[in-house]
């Protein structure tokens, strides 16, 4: 869906952006305007977090925002869900809530009068503490992902601060020839579970499952190496065949085979294809740029120190 959404029509993309700011900054407040705005403002929240979830790889994030839509709705709204007459469970809850209406109120206690309060002060403590998250949030240098007290009750969050509007991602590759500056050296691709890589594979849908280490190289790409050891960490356990490392990819060239002698990061732009186009008819799903070297070829014998320094268990090939 994210292929075709994205060379949808311009005036299609300035109706997802309005929709957008609409459903999350106006929609909202539905809930405190009655029944039928509540039931209205769950109706399209649900609405808006499927879309989400068809069109893109987002996690559990938008399958965990549906849950409170869901209580927007009271049983008569969802009776209909539900067969009706004699016996039916239906019939049993009305009679249940016609007992409840006829019990005589319960008197306020001693307890009831406790809860009360300590909600109360519940209350006025999260206010109170909410202060500079709102200030941050009104701020043009807000910080994302931060607490402002030693009690980290309430935070800020945010999936993503900034949107970029390119793709770059990281390829890594493997050689077994002895030279990796050799001219007939043949770099072969590790391929990933779901990130971008071979331009031929389409576009998957994992949500609400969650490829984590896809995720990481994506993040992964908008810095360099060394904003992020852990990539080399993984070159490492590349160079080693290390199963477990492994385990977490789509495709290893080196299956069956000696490990690779060296392996190196390289930097691309991605975007779509464009449907009808000459790489569409050639079944290319992506189109690509090299920007250049994210890391350097790099050996086992390369890397001793590196983890030494790090205090990593070295790999050993297997």
């Amino acid at each position: 869906m994210a292929y075709f959404l994205h060379h949808s029509p311009w005036w299609v993309h300035r109706f997802e952006t309005l929709s957008n700011h609409f459903l999350e900054l106006v929609v909202p407040f539905f809930v405190f305007l009655g029944r039928r705005m509540c039931v209205l403002h769950g109706a399209l929240q649900i609405l808006f977090q499927v879309v989400l979830i068809v069109s893109g790889n987002l996690s559990f994030l938008n399958w965990l925002t549906i849950v409170p839509s869901v209580a927007c709705f009271d049983d008569a709204t969802l009776g209909f869900l539900f067969p009706s007459g004699p016996g039916s469970l239906k019939d049993q809850v009305l009679k249940m809530q016609k007992e409840g209406a006829r019990e005589a109120r319960p008197t306020l206690n001693y307890g009831c009068m406790m809860r009360q309060a300590a909600n109360l002060a519940l209350g006025v403590l999260v206010a109170w503490l909410s202060i500079p998250v709102v200030l941050n949030l009104l701020s043009p240098k807000q910080v994302m992902n931060s607490s402002f007290n030693p009690l980290r009750i309430v935070n800020t969050y945010g999936a993503f601060g900034s949107i970029t509007k390119e793709r770059t991602e990281v390829l890594l590759q493997g050689t077994a020839s002895p030279n990796a500056s050799a001219p007939d050296a043949v770099w072969e691709d590790y391929e990933f579970k779901c990130k971008p890589g071979d331009l031929r594979r389409r576009p998957c849908l994992i949500s609400p499952y969650h490829h984590r280490l896809d995720w990481l190289m994506w993040f992964a790409a908008f810095q360099t190496y060394e904003h992020n050891e852990w990539v080399i960490h993984l070159a490492g356990r590349l160079l080693a065949n290390d199963a477990e490392v492994l385990s977490l990819l789509a495709l290893n060239p080196f299956a069956d085979r000696a490990p690779p002698r060296w392996v190196r990061g390289e930097h691309y732009r991605y975007k779509f294809s464009r449907p009808g186009g000459l790489h569409a008819a050639d079944g290319k799903w992506w189109i690509r740029k090299r920007i250049g070297p994210y890391f350097p070829p790099l050996s086992l014998r390369d890397l001793r120190g590196y983890f030494r320094s790090r205090e990593w268990p070295y790999p050993e090939p297997e």
